[in-house]
């Protein structure tokens, strides 16, 4: 059975080692060539790049989107979309994702994965609704952690139901790289035989198993692994393409991909990112991500955010409160958005001395129910603090949101040129209200 390969090299390979600042020149220069690979599909947008455009490389997202799908002829482009959050990191109503998943599929995305950080499917639904509405492959998404709840028959029961969603493909995300070889063989396995979806998996070499979980994920039957060329894999990014095709060269498993046309493409992006040098993160591993569970992203914002309050001495103690804040916030995942707010209130816990006496208002949300179910229970002394008589919200927390794209219209129309604009501007209102005056008025 031959497998596919998704290259990232154009998204997550330079979110996670060039803090997603790789302008689109760059990208543009090889696409022909990355075009002609065979590639199952190409990542290029998602995640953080939009919020990086807008904010850093004084770009728009949607041009971006547009050049690369004029050259991308043969190549499925896909993007990282984070259900009712889209790429933000709250929920929107459902009026924006309907808007946001239509202009993205007009503007050249094929494949959308859909991810929630809770791995709640409600948050999800209408992701994969409106993907299929506009005629795009939805990529229905479980993120991958460890913890007392999260065993193998939860994340089956996980695709189950994203299945029965209507989800074309399923994906194992592994942000922090915590998925272990013989695990990976083990829940793949059960992917297979359980769901009747082409499954495909996403992880990091953040812990150095990645490559090791890809073959024996090959060997249980994935049919598609996320691999990055090696001028950005490894460290924090993913496997490097060339080593995965080398590696099934021969074997039945053979990826149909010439070894030599992408050790050539990879030359270019070697002297691309000499050029974000200063922006460059670690290529290194470090297996303490297993233990600590931390992935690469959030590290550098706890050490930000203590650098910012003069307190960086207490850098390992708040490695230490992380685990104890999950635990209490009922095990979520730490990926975006989750992560952000485990973090920043373990910095608040060991800023102030005391547990919980200054709390986020993004913590406070969470309690509530506003970013969806926990996978676990919630601390109820946590919950009896913060809530006191307030009920926490039930359901799906986007059907508590008014409609926002029509009254957004209207209230910025002096200062946007076309639909994309203003989705631009609902996502981040004050990097977008920057560039858009700048560019387009």
């Amino acid at each position: 059975m031959e497998v596919k390969i998704t290259e990232t090299i154009l998204r997550d390979a330079h979110q996670s080692l060039l803090s997603t600042r790789m302008k689109t020149e760059d990208m543009i220069e090889v696409l022909d060539d990355l075009d002609q690979v065979g590639y199952h599909s190409m990542e290029m947008w998602g995640g953080a790049t939009f919020d990086s455009c807008l904010r850093y490389l004084d770009e728009d997202p949607w041009v971006r989107l547009r050049k690369i799908n004029l050259r991308a002829k043969n190549t499925k482009l896909q993007m990282l979309l984070r259900g009712q959050n889209i790429l933000g990191y709250r929920h929107y109503p459902d009026d924006v994702l309907e808007k946001f998943v239509e202009k993205s599929i007009d503007n050249g995305i094929d494949i959308v994965r859909i991810f929630d950080a809770l791995n709640d499917v409600n948050n999800m639904k209408k992701a994969i609704e409106f993907t299929k509405k506009y005629n795009g492959h939805a990529q229905g998404t479980i993120v991958y952690t460890t913890s007392p709840i999260h065993d193998i028959d939860h994340y089956v029961e996980t695709a189950q139901k994203l299945e029965k969603l209507g989800s074309d493909s399923l994906c194992l995300k592994d942000m922090a790289g915590l998925l272990t070889p013989y695990r990976s063989y083990e829940l793949i396995k059960r992917l297979k035989e359980e769901t009747d979806l082409p499954i495909q998996l996403h992880s990091h070499n953040t812990s150095g198993m990645a490559a090791m979980t890809y073959l024996k994920a090959v060997e249980a039957g994935v049919d598609v692994i996320d691999t990055a060329l090696s001028a950005l894999a490894s460290g924090t990014s993913q496997p490097s393409t060339e080593s995965m095709v080398a590696s099934l060269e021969g074997t039945e498993y053979d990826t149909g991909i010439d070894l030599g046309q992408v050790v050539a493409i990879s030359g270019h992006f070697r002297e691309v990112k000499k050029k974000y040098k200063e922006f460059q993160g670690s290529f290194a591993t470090d297996p303490r991500v297993i233990t600590n569970q931390i992935p690469g992203g959030m590290l550098s914002n706890l050490r930000s955010q203590l650098k910012a309050q003069g307190m960086f001495d207490k850098y390992d103690e708040v490695l230490e409160e992380v685990p104890r804040v999950r635990k209490d916030l009922g095990y979520p995942p730490l990926v975006t958005p989750t992560s952000q707010i485990t973090g920043t209130q373990a910095v608040f816990n060991v800023i102030k001395g005391e547990r919980y006496e200054l709390v986020s208002r993004e913590t406070k949300d969470y309690v509530k129910g506003m970013y969806g179910s926990p996978p676990g229970e919630i601390n109820p002394e946590l919950k009896e603090k913060l809530l006191g008589d307030e009920k926490p919200i039930k359901g799906r927390p986007a059907d508590h949101l008014e409609p926002q794209f029509e009254k957004t219209l209207e209230k910025i129309k002096d200062m946007v040129t076309k639909e994309e604009d203003v989705l631009s501007y609902i996502l981040f209102p004050d990097v977008a209200e920057k560039f858009l005056k700048k560019h387009y008025m």
